[in-house]
């Protein structure tokens, strides 16, 4: 990977495992690394610890975490009264999880701290394989809101737009969790449950902790998570 250390970067933070590596790739690629994490009154609050944890081992140079609170909006088993699902993976249709218009949003609030910080990469770590169908998770999305941020910001205009690096996008969890050894990280700092115990568990159920151990498993590697239910 060539090394980039006088260039910076914005990583959009969730505090879980894929944009822990997400991240990580892009320290390892020398580039000076900002993080930006939203605090959109999620049910998994617990994250953002992670998210916290997650910064102080990547080293990042500023980590934002900004109150949004989308429970104002609803919509959403993360941000209403709406139970997660806890009966496997969705294998077709959008699920209640689903957050409306979150990484437009996101991205949108990290193009902003990138082009104050004079970042000329984000990285987020979407993923379309093992994932529970997100449309704003698609390769399309991720090219669109480029070509969109290019048009609307003025580092675009100059000739300088913000790219946005999805390294992930077309990886399984195995893969992912592969890299996450391969890049040394202690993932058991990140956090992927929707609807955690309240004795700080992952709940073992939903979409997000399925495909978490099935990553693991499927990867031969030992899980660090505990899980409430397996």
């Amino acid at each position: 990977m060539n090394r980039r250390e006088n260039e910076k970067a914005v990583v959009l933070l969730s505090g879980g495992m894929d944009s822990f590596v997400a991240g990580a790739l892009a320290r390892e690629s020398g580039l000076t690394l900002h993080a930006l994490t939203i605090d959109y009154n999620q049910r998994h609050r617990v994250e953002l610890d992670a998210a916290r944890r997650i910064a102080q081992v990547l080293g990042v140079e500023r980590h934002i975490i900004l109150p949004l609170d989308l429970t104002a909006f609803g919509g959403s088993a993360l941000t209403a009264d709406i139970d997660v699902p806890k009966q496997g993976v969705a294998t077709h249709g959008i699920p209640v999880t689903y957050v409306p218009a979150r990484n437009t949003i996101f991205l949108s609030l990290t193009l902003g701290f990138a082009e104050v910080t004079g970042a000329r990469d984000i990285f987020i770590g979407v993923n379309a394989l093992d994932y529970s169908g997100y449309p704003d998770c698609r390769a399309e999305f991720i090219a669109a809101f480029e070509t969109m941020a290019g048009l609307a910001t003025k580092a675009g205009v100059e000739g300088a737009p913000v790219r946005i690096n999805t390294p992930l996008q077309h990886m399984t969890k195995a893969e992912i969790a592969r890299e996450a050894a391969r890049l040394g990280l202690d993932v058991g700092l990140s956090w992927s449950c929707y609807d955690p115990t309240p004795g700080g568990m992952h709940c073992g159920q939903c979409d997000s902790c399925r495909l978490r151990a099935k990553g693991f498993a499927e990867a031969g590697l030992p899980d660090p998570t505990v899980y409430a239910l397996p």
